[in-house]
């Protein structure tokens, strides 16, 4: 008996591996106090597929809580990333020098946020670790305060922190910003039992962004290094100096690659200090690009040279991937080899998914998808689309298909406890199904011409459909 069991638990243990065969290496949680730097810092940890960014906290220090608030969901609204949760730490009684250079930069668009509307740190934190089971590392580009009020306030708390990376100015310093913006919490945190990895600025005394540096993240084609690129550009960074040298970013990278780093180690406390110019350059346009995990199974790279598509194609896949990023494109191609035709309802699938894994900011296989597109084809070709962009397919339990009338090119994303619903929008579903069914009435299935003609349309709405625009998102909880 006692040998059955073994065998059903290590046959669930396999089954529980070979459901979620990839998942990051990095879970974390961030505290910001709306630096000019945090925004390189959070930037680069979204940027990286091999993080995951569980929740964002701000506290008081470079600017009031309040305002880095408005700075952090600013900028998770400009990725797409609203459902990144964030809470303000309203205990902290530090004043706020409210730092004019990092008032005045531009995270993203503030009007309509109220800070009022966030939650607090406790009750929030309480929620992600009680949802998410892998250990985590507590990232402090700020004070330690938001660490400390958790340590002691959330039981659970500590036993799942595997570590604290604190961007601070070494070990014996008793007088840097993010140790007086409090102090208590810094003595308080140093003492307990958790490793604290201090991480140390890049030498201040020279930029780090220098000219070959801005211009490699210039030519990266991404959301994120164009948003680097941009505040690198705007005024504020450009009247100051500060803007050039590497201070709390230097903990993504210290996540990312730790042999770039000096580390000496005393009890639970590390001291690390960065040693590579060159290497940690060369570290930040990796994670900014996306380059620090393969994202494929079977081939290194995915093919971005025209010539490897077909002619009717070939003369929109640069700006395919331009408008949309190689993601949609990848899996868009994935998606139609699968459906063995060039379909619009599996792209507007392909488009869903990857829009419900920017709003969550998570990788495939990380959340579980009811599709009311039903199994009758042509909207349930969209489940195609779903099980490509996101990882959730039945094979891995993750995908459900509801058949009950209407049926409609719409699905539930669950993650962490938290549920949205997408539904594409009325006009567009009327618009497409009625081209489907006049295509289908003049040609009929069995017509070469019929598929052509589809095949024609997908391209089109392909190129033409924006996912940030064609879907209603709702959040159910």
């Amino acid at each position: 008996m006692k040998r059955l069991y073994f065998i059903i638990s290590i046959l669930f243990l396999c089954i529980n591996l070979y459901s979620h065969p990839w998942k990051p290496s990095h879970y974390v949680i961030v505290d910001t106090d709306g630096g000019i730097d945090d925004i390189r810092a959070i930037t680069m940890l979204l940027a990286s597929p091999d993080v995951r960014v569980l929740a964002i906290t701000v506290s008081p220090g470079a600017l009031s809580a309040e305002n880095a608030y408005l700075k952090v969901r600013s900028l998770l609204n400009s990725y797409f990333h609203e459902g990144i949760p964030i809470a303000i730490n309203r205990t902290s009684t530090f004043k706020s020098p409210e730092f004019q250079s990092a008032l005045e930069s531009k995270w993203g668009i503030e009007n309509g946020i109220n800070p009022k509307d966030a939650p607090d740190i406790i009750p929030m934190i309480n929620e992600i670790i009680s949802a998410e089971k892998t250990k985590i590392s507590f990232i402090c580009l700020g004070s330690m305060s938001t660490a400390s009020i958790a340590l002691k306030s959330i039981p659970e708390f500590g036993k799942q922190v595997k570590d604290f990376i604190w961007s601070a100015d070494g070990y014996e310093d008793k007088a840097g910003f993010n140790y007086i913006i409090d102090k208590t919490s810094s003595v308080s945190m140093l003492k307990q039992e958790i490793p604290v990895k201090i991480v140390r600025n890049f030498n201040r005394d020279s930029d780090f962004y220098n000219v070959e540096l801005l211009n490699s993240i210039d030519s990266v084609k991404s959301v994120y290094a164009r948003k680097i690129s941009l505040f690198f550009n705007s005024s504020s960074a450009k009247n100051h100096k500060f803007s050039y040298a590497a201070t709390d970013e230097m903990t993504s990278i210290f996540l990312h690659y730790p042999e770039l780093f000096i580390i000496k180690t005393m009890g639970n406390i590390s001291d690390c200090t960065p040693s590579d110019p060159g290497g940690l350059r060369q570290s930040a346009i990796r994670i900014l690009k996306g380059e620090t995990v393969a994202k494929n199974q079977v081939i290194k790279e995915f093919p971005a040279d025209t010539s490897f598509y077909f002619s009717d194609l070939s003369g929109s896949v640069n700006r395919i991937i331009e408008n949309y990023g190689m993601d949609e494109w990848s899996s868009g191609v994935l998606a139609n080899e699968l459906h063995r035709h060039l379909g619009v309802f599996a792209i507007i699938g392909v488009k869903m998914g990857i829009r419900a894994r920017e709003y969550f900011a998570t990788g495939v296989d990380e959340f579980r998808v009811k599709s009311y597109a039903g199994s009758v084809p042509p909207v349930s070709c969209f489940n195609d689309g779903l099980q490509v962009s996101t990882g959730a397919t039945p094979g891995h339990g993750l995908l459900t298909v509801i058949n009950d009338p209407p049926v409609s090119p719409s699905a539930e994303f669950t993650y962490l406890n938290r549920k949205i619903r997408l539904t594409l929008k009325p006009e567009i579903t009327e618009k497409v199904t009625s081209e489907l069914k006049e295509i289908n009435f003049v040609y009929g299935l069995d017509s070469n011409t019929y598929w052509e003609l589809v095949r024609k349309n997908s391209i089109k709405y392909w190129l033409s459909m924006d996912r940030h625009e064609i879907f209603v998102v709702e959040l159910i909880m």
